[in-house]
């Protein structure tokens, strides 16, 4: 892959590696911002660089910083606009325990794109003189479609074991193919995957659902390499049954990834579908509160579908899932076979019936006044009218449920 002229780094970059430079540091754009670029991928605003100056000196040159990670030598600049660019100190790998490194200063660029995980990530761009630097053939693993591990691919996953999964992201990404000594290296680490915390492991599961061409294709190397197995168990051809849909014959393949590769690129809704106890998973992931609980929603309530000739069934059954029910139509859409439900869900969403207990047009104070006696019975009689309304919502008027009230003493 020959090399552009020049890459169209933001003119606030430009403006920070000259400040850079003329106080007399080496500094290169890499990364994400110039693999992409390569590829013909639209660039993120931030772009990350490295640089021969030490954290204090870029500190020092630099009004508006954030010492993101000042002991691994990275500093981030903060430009007009409060963008965020990386800034990090050449450096190599001193000690590593496969999840924290310490690294030395006061090294060559070279010498940084050395410690790099894959070729493809070790292309360095110097954006005022428009030179490459490409030791490692990454340009050509870019034409070749190939991810590669910088030098030997076992010693690169034992500095930092999440290269074994950023490798599988970056494969599922770009369609691209791992090559068989990288492939092999990842596979015999596979264990220290264990010794990752979970915050990094949920990141890069979820990133990469979000980011693959087909989430199914990134689903195959997790579970191909060993990483589904040990992080997260409850992805398993079980889940078919729950589904409707016809049994895989192996850990995750067939009808399952068939709809997971329909689904809206929402990757908490994906592990959910996956999953044959989303609780469970999204828990061990470290997910938040909320996550865990719309796990919880889907599994509670997937496959109870109700009958979609029937407007009272479609809304008792709106009323039962409350929240869950976009990403319950979305798998329904996404399956097949409940075009029926989704546009009947859909009619009645849109007309905004009364599907909950807030929703009915009297309230526990109406209905004390009305005589009901103070305690449990005011809570059945609330549910009784949302059940008479949910089969006519035209009911739902407060004389009309008032008088329903003296019925049903």
């Amino acid at each position: 892959m020959p090399f552009p002229e020049r890459l169209p780094i933001p003119d606030e970059v430009l403006r920070i590696a000259r400040k850079l430079e003329d106080a007399g540091f080496e500094t290169w754009c890499v990364g994400g911002v110039v693999r992409d670029q390569l590829l013909g991928l639209a660039p993120g605003e931030a772009v990350d660089l490295t640089t021969a100056a030490r954290p204090e000196e870029v500190q020092r040159l630099f009004r508006r910083t954030v010492p993101v990670g000042v002991e691994h030598g990275t500093v981030a600049v903060l430009d007009r606009h409060n963008r965020p660019h990386e800034i990090t100190t050449f450096r190599k790998d001193v000690t590593t325990d496969g999840r924290h490194a310490e690294v030395a200063f006061g090294v060559s660029l070279d010498d940084d794109l050395a410690r790099r995980d894959f070729t493809i990530n070790a292309i360095a761009y110097h954006p005022l003189r428009h030179e490459w630097r490409d030791r490692f053939d990454g340009a050509l693993d870019l034409e070749r479609q190939l991810i590669r591990a910088v030098g030997d691919p076992a010693q690169r996953f034992r500095e930092d074991y999440l290269r074994i999964l950023r490798a599988l992201r970056f494969a599922a990404r770009f369609g691209f193919t791992i090559d068989a000594p990288t492939w092999e290296a990842a596979r015999a680490n596979v264990e220290g995957l264990k010794r990752l915390s979970a915050e990094r492991v949920r990141d890069e599961w979820l990133k990469g659902l979000s980011a693959a061409r087909r989430a199914s294709e990134l689903v195959r190397l997790w579970d191909q390499v060993g990483a589904l197995s040990r992080w997260i168990p409850e992805v398993s051809g079980e889940q078919d049954a729950v589904r409707g849909t016809p049994p895989s014959s192996s850990t995750v393949q067939g009808a399952q990834l068939t709809v997971l590769d329909a689904l809206p690129l929402d990757p908490v809704l994906m592990t959910s579908y996956l999953s044959i106890d989303p609780v469970a998973t999204l828990t061990r992931l470290r997910c938040s509160n909320a996550e865990i609980e719309r796990g919880r929603q889907i599994a509670r309530h997937l496959g109870e579908w109700p009958e979609a000739e029937s407007g009272p069934s479609v809304r008792r059954w709106l009323a039962a899932v409350g929240p869950a029910a976009d990403d319950l139509l979305a798998i329904a859409r996404a399956q097949g076979g409940q075009e029926a439900l989704v546009d009947a869900a859909t009619r009645i969403r849109a007309a905004r019936p009364p599907l909950a207990l807030s929703d009915l047009a009297v309230t526990g104070d109406d209905l004390l006044a009305a005589g009901v006696p103070r305690g449990p019975a005011v809570g059945r009689t609330l549910r009784r009218l949302l059940d008479a309304v949910l089969e006519d919502p035209s009911l739902n008027q407060k004389e009309t449920l008032l008088a329903r009230v003296g019925e049903l003493k």
